[in-house]
């Protein structure tokens, strides 16, 4: 059952330095999440950006289609134990997305506001960095539903559960605001090198 799911545990040791504590590597990509997958409709479909920020933002696939694409080949590692190593991504960056909107010297914290009510907080330090994305495309091909079509944000330096699956908005606060996981007593934090799993 454990093999089937996550498939079979690497030894290798050229990876031990790429996994963090705690972890071991599957070669299969484990579908975990909270809820079912939503319906999708891409006619009428749209992502936000708003809070803090000079340029409130609504885009359409379309649009959101148009902006400047990246590439990233990262290292992902799931709460539940699981790493995966050299996951290639594609989609916006998100700097494209917070220079678009202009955030406000006074924003701190973001919001990642999901289908179905989900959301995940992140620091504004740790969102803005330079392999972040709004991905829409895994491995060469648009994402699967399980997986977050069309779109999930892309955080490799934090669990996964910060790759919020759906995302349909950012909001940009002055202060931290937990979301769904992290109030039921996930690590604010989320670093996997820390092993920041729960919090105490």
């Amino acid at each position: 059952m454990f093999d089937r799911l996550f498939g079979n545990r690497s030894a290798d040791p050229a990876a031990a330095g790429r996994t963090p504590p705690g972890q071991y590597l599957t070669g299969k990509f484990p579908v975990l999440h909270y809820g079912t997958v939503p319906p999708v409709d891409l006619a009428t479909w749209t992502f936000r950006v708003f809070g803090l920020v000079d340029a409130p933002v609504s885009l359409t696939w379309e649009q959101l289609q148009a902006l400047p694409r990246k590439r990233e080949v990262v290292d992902i590692h799931c709460v539940t134990r699981w790493s995966k190593l050299d996951t290639a991504w594609e989609g916006v960056p998100i700097r494209a997305i917070l220079d678009l909107a202009g955030v406000r010297p006074e924003a701190t914290h973001a919001v990642a506001h999901c289908e179905q009510g989900y959301t995940t907080n992140l620091p504004l330090a740790v969102l803005d960095d330079e392999d972040v994305l709004l991905a829409d495309t895994y491995d060469g091909a648009p994402l699967e539903p399980e997986h977050g079509y069309p779109l999930r944000l892309l955080v490799p330096k934090r669990y996964f559960w910060k790759s919020a699956k759906w995302i349909r908005g950012l909001e940009l606060l002055d202060h931290d605001v937990r979301g769904f996981w992290e109030r039921y007593g996930y690590h604010n934090d989320a670093d996997p090198w820390r092993e920041e799993r729960f919090s105490e």
